[in-house]
This record gives C-alpha cells, structure tokens and sequence, in this order.
C-alpha cells in the first residue's frame, strides 16, 4: 500500500469484511457445487462432509442467497472456526486448489482495496459511512444525487451529462464488490495495487488508451474501420495501458501514439467508454479476471459484424422492448501470420445511444440493482424504489421487469438465439419513477445461435462462424436459462427478498407467472415444449464457478441446482 498511503487505514479497515464477502461466494461453492474432495452437502443445514470424513459446518445458504454485510459468514472446519477463505480452501486440500488459494488470498487484499478506494472517490464515502444511493436525471440535464449519510446530513454527489453515457459509466463503477457468486469476485491476477487504482473502475480512473499502428495489410477486419482510427495505409488499433507494458513488448509491438484515447472503465475493466462519447472500446486484457482470460479470439473480431447484423434482424420487431447494442467494427493484428487475441479490439455502439433515452429515463445493467454500493446499505433496487416514493413496491416491480424481460427471451430461444442474459450483459432503461421500460442487451461474445432453429424461422446464420453456432437445443437452453433465470433473476429475487424466505418464494412464483404467461404466447411445437418443459425441471443448470477454477481451464462448466420455478402449475402452451 505504499502507492496510495491516504487508502491504508481504510485498506485495513475494509479486510474483515472482503474476507467476509469471499468467503461466503467460496462456502456457497461448498455447499452447492459438486467439487473434488467432498463427499456430501447439505445446504440447508449448513454441512459439508469431506471425503476424509472432515465436516465443514456454517450457516445455511440457498444457492441464489446473496452474502450480505455483516452476516456471521465463520466457517468451522471439524468445530476449529476460519474466517479467511484461502486459508480455509488450503486447509481443506481439495485436489487441483492450489492455485485457487493464491487466487482468494490475492482477491480479498484486492477487494479491501477496492472497498477502500470506492470510499476516497467522488461519489464514495470519506470517512466509511457516505454511499451512493441513488442515480438518474430528470430534464436532461446535470443532476445531483443523493449518496447516503455520515455525521447525520445528506451529501451530494456529481452524476454527470450529455447523453446518458457518462451516467452509464458512473453508475458500473460502483458496482464494488463484482461478480455476486464467484468466490474470485474481485481477483485480479497480473495487476499491481497500483496498476488496479488506476485502471479498475471502482476507482473512477481516467485511462488513457494508446495507440498501435498496424498495417492494413497485416489486419482481420470487420464492418467499418473508422477513418478517424487511420494513419495513411495504417489501422491504428486502441489498445490498453496494461497489454502495452506486459504483453505488446512480446509481440513485437510498441505504441504509435501514448494516452491517445481518454475513456472511463465500465465494470469488465477492460471496456472503456470514451470522454469524448461514441463506440465502447472493448480491449484485449490478457489477464484472468474471475474465470476467464481477456483476450479477443480471431473469431470474436471475424463474427462482430455479421453477427450485429443476424441479431438486428432477429429481434427486429421486439425493438420496442428489446435492442442489441451493435458491434461496429472489429480488427486483430496478424502476429506470426495469425490474428493474435492479444492484439485486438472491439468497437460497440453504447448501451446508452442504443436505449434512445427519453425524457426522465435512465439506463444501467442489471447487476448494479442488486449491488451494495461500496459494500455496504441496501441494494440499489431498494433505495431507488424508496426514492421513488415506493420503498415496498418489490413485487410489483419485479413482475413489471418479468414480464418486460421474460417473453423476448423465450421468444429468441424459439427462433434460436441464446444470449447469456447474465447481469453485466442485460441493462434496464428505468423511468423516473425507477419502473422497467425497455432492456438493452451487450457483449455478443457469449451469444449462441442454431442455425437449424434460424432457418426454419426464416434467418441464415451465414456467415457467422466458431463458437457462438450449436444447434445442440441443450446448451441453447444452459446459456439463456442458467443465466437468465439463474443469475439474473436470482440476484435480483434474492436483493429484493433479503433473506426473507416467504417473500423469495413470493417473488419466484411472479417470475414462474411470467415464464407460463410467455409459453403460452408462443406456437406449441414440439421444440417449444422441450424449452419449457426443460425450463419448469427440477433442477436448473447453471455455471460452477469455483469447480471451473479447480479444474483449472477456462472451458465452462455446468451443474444441476434447485430450480426455484419447478413446482408451479404447468400450463400446456397454445398455439
């Protein structure tokens, strides 16, 4: 902590609850996930056997239960207490944890300074006690907003202007505390304490992206090049201040230009929003961030464009409900002859342009509604339905969103698309009185598409290519469900229910309600039928976060949990 010494009293106070806030993600895992080394789970009495006849024991967890601030989250292993979690994974000896250790210990030291960080930053706290609260604008103008309290008075806090994109940008870079399951939630291997305060969001940083000049030649393109990004016969490519000091040396690459493109880092770290507006810069970050490595593959870059232009055809006539943040420009260096995912970006319309903004309205991901800024007060959805002057209007306003999100995605399942409408990916336009009125979907990288599906509906899926085509109707089904039903409204029924066990179920049925309601509003193919049928199924595939980083690849993995929709009367669907 000797880059930022004004953060290490903050740093230590903020260590007890990061390793509070890891742990609970890592004893969800134990509990839910069928990992190497354990031979039963109970989730609701809190116990785990290990295959040496160990019992973990710790408090009972549902898997869509969110870990909330200041919850008892000690973790007692054959009755000795531990309250870290990396020093709990290596006491437990799970095979292939090794790395996993490191990981978690690096995590809670990075999410203490996170935490510590978003309290120094405009817009955070001073002294541990201010936080964000609420987000919005009303006549298109600067607006103040509210962000909590300290010595007993309300504070203010700048938002931003223009067009919604700086609003967009401020409200991810609260998003503190990262993924909500995922016990590396905010591990950043690779990445310095400096190099993360001045490039993670949470830390509202500036980045200053360079510059590399690549012959044309010597590119993978895709749609438009922008003539502003060339020099002559050159693609000047964005490329981030990290990958130029670790990883362009090794390519034989170096800047054409430094600090050429100022832009804010939205919440995957490395996609920026430019200050001067337009396309979202999505830059390979050759670093794990959670699960995966973020690099940009020959594919990702080949399938951009065409991509864009299959969804916008796709979802054509949900416009008024659903749109596609496009992706309009792509390009890779070619290094050795080949397109180098170390060498590439992205160009991506802002979800902010693409919501078309009306008066009153504001746009931002869902996984900022179930967040806690700066870690701690209740989850932004709360605090924005009480500053609307409807502090109990939960259910209502989670039917309002399941009925707006639901239909349009079972509806694209049908045709053959799957888009992983997890929390960072799917945003919602709220109005001024924080109800749902339109989605935004982004990052198509994790989208799956059926050709098969597609023809018969009328789309070719040509010439789309590499891993976003199955028409395998299960991992069609895993990607839109697991995500959707599994994170996206999980964090969201559980934010809303805070633990309240009646009030989750209530919330599940008006999500299960939508579900029925949206079969029925769909053809009764056979097709159909195995979707829904596989959607209302006991048990709900979603991703196993933690078994995926002890295997130690980054191919996904996929796993059974209790499906909070099984149970609910089964409606047949209608033609």
């Amino acid at each position: 902590m000797g880059v930022a010494p004004r953060l290490l009293a903050a740093y230590r106070r903020e260590l007890a609850p990061a390793r509070a806030a890891v742990l609970g993600r890592l004893w969800r895992a134990l509990l839910h996930e069928p990992l190497p080394g354990v031979r039963s789970r109970d989730a609701r009495a809190g116990r785990v056997v290990l295959a040496d006849g160990r019992v973990l024991s710790g408090p009972p967890r549902l898997p869509y239960d969110l870990v909330v601030p200041g919850e008892d989250a000690t973790v007692r292993l054959d009755g000795r207490a531990h309250d870290h979690p990396a020093e709990l994974l290596a006491a437990l000896a799970l095979p292939g944890a090794g790395p996993l250790v490191a990981e978690l210990d690096h995590g809670v030291a990075s999410l203490a300074l996170s935490r510590a960080g978003a309290g120094a930053t405009p817009g955070g706290h001073g002294d541990g006690d201010d936080r964000l609260a609420y987000v919005g604008h009303g006549d298109g103008g600067d607006r103040l907003a509210y962000v909590g309290h300290g010595d007993g008075g309300d504070r203010l806090a700048y938002v931003g202007h223009g067009d919604g994109g700086d609003r967009l940008a401020y409200v991810e870079q609260g998003i503190v505390d990262g993924h909500p399951y995922h016990p590396c939630c905010r591990s950043r291997p690779g990445l310095s304490a400096a190099e993360q305060l001045a490039y993670a969001p949470e830390h509202r940083p500036v980045v200053d992206l360079d510059l590399v000049a690549v012959p044309a030649d010597r590119c993978r393109v895709a749609g438009e090049w922008p003539a502003g990004l060339r020099d002559g016969d050159r693609l000047l490519l964005p490329v981030h201040p990290w990958q130029s000091e670790h990883v362009l040396p090794g390519l034989g690459h170096v800047p054409y230009r430094t600090g050429a493109i100022p832009a804010r880092p939205l919440m995957s770290v490395r996609t920026l929003a430019p200050l001067a507006g337009g396309p979202h810069l999505k830059t390979a970050l050759t670093t794990r961030m959670t699960s995966a490595i973020r690099d940009i593959s020959a594919s990702g870059v080949e399938n951009s464009a065409p991509l864009s232009d299959l969804l916008a055809q796709v979802v054509d006539d949900l416009a008024g409900t659903l749109t596609i943040t496009r992706n309009l420009a792509a390009a890779s260096a070619l290094v050795r002859g080949e397109p180098s995912a170390d060498l590439a970006v992205l160009l991506r319309a802002s979800p902010a342009a693409a919501a078309r903004l009306r008066e009153g309205e504001r746009v931002l991901p869902v996984a900022a509604l179930a967040a806690r800024p700066a870690g701690d007060g209740p989850p932004l959805i709360r605090t924005l339905l009480a500053s609307a002057g409807a502090p109990d209007a939960g259910t209502e306003w989670l039917a309002a969103f399941a009925d707006l999100a639901v239909p349009p995605f079972l509806r694209l399942l049908a045709r053959g698309v799957a888009p992983a409408a997890h929390g960072q990916n799917l945003l919602v336009v709220l109005d001024a009185h924080a109800r749902p009125r339109r989605l935004v979907y982004r990052d198509l990288a994790d989208v799956r598409v059926s050709p098969s599906r597609l023809a018969r509906h009328g789309f070719d899926a040509a010439p789309v290519g590499g891993r976003v085509i199955d028409d395998d109707p299960e991992v069609l089904r895993t990607m839109l469900f697991g995500h959707l039903f599994g994170t996206t409204f999980g964090v969201l029924v559980s934010a809303l229910a805070d633990r309240d066990r009646a009030a989750a179920a209530r919330l599940w049925s008006i999500v299960a309600g939508a579900a029925h309601r949206a079969c029925d509003a769909l053809p009764a193919t056979p097709e159909n039928r195995a979707d829904h049928a596989t959607l209302f199924a006991p048990e709900l595939r979603v991703k196993a976060l933690t078994l995926m980083r002890l295997r130690g690849v980054d191919r996904d993995a996929w796993i059974p949990l209790p499906n909070p929709l099984a149970g609910t009367p089964h409606r047949k669907c209608t033609s």
